[in-house]
């Protein structure tokens, strides 16, 4: 009994330290029966922003947000116009391996003349410059292209101080659980240390998650063909394409013919059926003078 008055006096100092931190300004996370630890500053969650002060620059097409201090996640879209799009596909891949990224998709339709590719590449955040200034030096032209950095800075911040403060109240519980005598506070302590456990995991997919897009900066380039016009010879004399030419002009003149023949055909005997009622009134009325 002496035990686990002591067990829950511990318990009761650890909840009003609690209570006592939840009125400072700080990232905490709390549940049922658990015990809310102290956040640590942001400067310590805060990561070192030196990967991605690289050669972003405006003039480079990165926004001027693309500060040394800031995490960002910068995404670029080209549409590029080439002789050869498979090929000029096959160099950006290269491009990519070269600059120490990798290919996330590829999709390649069309022949011959027709052929087009889609590919998404990526690439170290501090070398997406040299990427976009690279890939403008193929060979080909480009029809357009954008470039976003969205800023995630105090979201990662914010991700990084709740799974410090998590991890602290792990500890916490552990040393409870070690502390625990009887099976019932063994359990509780342990039902919530496996809900701690699986908020760490979470957090922790978002942390890496968040890092990796930060690190790696993708771009997706659409590669399309260039029109060629089909080049026509001149000067070439073609005797059979006269003749044919000459047939189908006369096979138009007879079928002109044709028609004014048809058109005679059936509307003359209007003009002869007038004629001959003038030519029967003329002889009436020289029978009737004479009467």
């Amino acid at each position: 009994m002496r035990r686990r008055y002591l067990v829950l006096l511990a318990l009761a100092v650890v909840l009003c330290a609690a209570c006592a931190q939840s009125a400072a300004p700080s990232a905490s996370v709390g549940f049922g029966g658990g015990v809310a630890a102290p956040v640590p500053a942001p400067e310590v969650a805060k990561r070192d922003a030196s990967a991605n002060s690289g050669t972003t620059t405006p003039q480079n097409g990165i926004p001027v947000l693309a500060a040394a201090d800031r995490d960002l996640i910068l995404t670029a879209n080209v549409s590029f116009r080439s002789q050869d799009p498979w090929a000029t596909a096959d160099k950006v891949r290269a491009l990519a391996a070269g600059l120490g990224g990798d290919l996330l998709g590829l999709s390649q339709s069309g022949s011959g003349d027709q052929r087009s590719a889609t590919l998404t590449i990526r690439v170290p955040s501090t070398r997406f410059d040299d990427a976009l200034a690279q890939l403008k030096k193929l060979d080909g032209e480009v029809v357009s292209s954008n470039v976003d950095a969205k800023d995630v800075t105090d979201q990662f911040v914010d991700v990084q101080a709740r799974l410090v403060a998590l991890k602290a109240q792990e500890q916490q519980y552990l040393t409870l659980l070690a502390r625990a005598n009887s099976v019932d506070e063994i359990l509780k302590v342990q039902g919530v240390l496996v809900s701690t456990r699986t908020q760490i995991e979470q957090l922790q997919g978002q942390v890496n998650s968040l890092k990796t897009r930060i690190d790696f900066s993708t771009i997706t380039m659409s590669i399309a063909p260039i029109a060629t016009v089909p080049s026509q010879p001149l000067g070439t004399w073609d005797p059979s394409r006269t003749f044919a030419q000459a047939t189908t002009a006369l096979a138009a003149l007879f079928r002109v013919f044709g028609d004014i023949a048809i058109w005679l055909v059936v509307f003359v005997w209007i003009p002869i059926f007038a004629l001959a009622v003038v030519l029967a009134a003329t002889r009436v009325r020289r029978t009737v003078r004479p009467a």
